[in-house]
């Protein structure tokens, strides 16, 4: 089966096509963050006519690319939720008009189910059952994987993703939009030990995150560090480390809590957090001292993609799942409310 995956509950206009025997046959991604710079974040309107103007062009390149013909596939996926309303119906709205169009089926997939399953992708997928950390700029999150669409979650986040954590930190020192990957570069010239952040919630029971008091902690710290309004250099950087160093700990214990817990031994990080390189050093000793193995997307897959919603529908769709034919998109819609897969 060939499957058409289309991408567009944020500010990344993701296309792909996936073939359950020759894999992965194109995908393309455009990103917004340019547009959206000079206002400090995502201005949801404008995200919205972006994917109007993108997608298209982006559909008949994929075809060209995978080297088909305009049709030529025997569903169309498209994320229906959570995400930006009016950016989820342009997407939903031309998956499931393409679908009518050429008389196939249509399914309209869970973004968060499209990260988790990213990583299945690669030449060598990880193997049910599986803890997966979603961490990304919108979610933080546990959850107990027993096999496709089989999904508890052991812990998500009370207030901030993590990613979020990390561009909101990112603004209170003065770093441009988009800031988390900013903030994470500048870590890399911080000094250990020059700072010491609170770890939140590791000393509780459960899994469930919570990055508020660290951001304030760090909001403290700068005023305190300011001299004339203005953070040295190397004291930025240094402050930028120990905060990082603190979201890292506090998911690394976590992702070892949930090992612990489900007695799983494969963990799975997905989600555009899961790029960062300190986290993914820090999550490899875990796994080792764990006897555990962890896998991740390739960096190109761990932002939001069509491959993974391409990839999805077509685990979705060889359930037997379908979209009915009104469109159904969910600005919110917990994960652990999916139909299971027989599969």
């Amino acid at each position: 089966m060939r499957v058409l995956g289309i991408e567009s509950s944020c500010d990344e206009t993701g296309v792909a096509i996936y073939d359950s025997e020759q894999g992965l046959m194109a995908h393309q991604l455009y990103s917004q963050v340019k547009m959206h710079a000079e206002f400090g974040g995502v201005v949801p309107e404008l995200a919205s006519r972006d994917h109007i103007r993108k997608l298209t062009p982006m559909i008949r390149s994929v075809f060209t690319e995978a080297g088909l013909s305009m049709g030529e596939v025997d569903a169309v996926a498209y994320t229906a939720g959570p995400g930006l309303v009016g950016a989820l119906m342009v997407g939903a709205a031309l998956g499931r008009s393409l679908a009518v169009g050429w008389n196939i089926p249509a399914i309209g997939v869970h973004h968060m189910e499209g990260h988790l399953l990213a990583p299945m992708l690669e030449d060598e997928p990880p193997e049910y059952p599986f803890v997966a950390l979603l961490v990304s700029g919108g979610h933080t999150m546990l959850v107990d994987v027993s096999a496709p669409g089989c999904y508890q979650i052991l812990g998500e986040t009370l207030d901030d993703a993590a990613g979020e954590a990390f561009d909101k930190t990112a603004k209170m020192m003065g770093l441009p939009y988009p800031g988390g990957p900013l903030l994470s570069q500048l870590a890399e010239q911080g000094r250990a030990g020059v700072f010491e952040f609170p770890r939140p919630m590791v000393d509780r029971p459960g899994m469930d995150f919570s990055f508020s008091g660290l951001k304030t902690a760090v909001r403290v710290e700068i005023a305190r560090q300011a001299v004339d309004e203005q953070v040295p250099e190397q004291t930025q950087a240094d402050i930028a480390h120990a905060f990082q160093q603190a979201v890292i700990d506090t998911l690394a214990i976590k992702c070892r809590r949930a090992l612990r817990e489900t007695g799983h031994k494969t963990l799975v990080v997905a989600g555009g957090v899961s790029a960062n390189k300190s986290l993914r050093e820090q999550l490899q000793q875990m796994v080792k001292k764990e006897r555990a193995q962890v896998f991740y997307a390739r960096p190109e897959f761990c932002t939001d993609n069509g491959a993974m919603i391409a990839y999805a529908g077509w685990v979705r769709l060889q359930a037997g799942h379908q979209s009915p034919l009104a469109i159904n998109i969910k600005a919110r819609w917990p994960l652990d409310e999916l139909e299971p897969m027989n599969v």
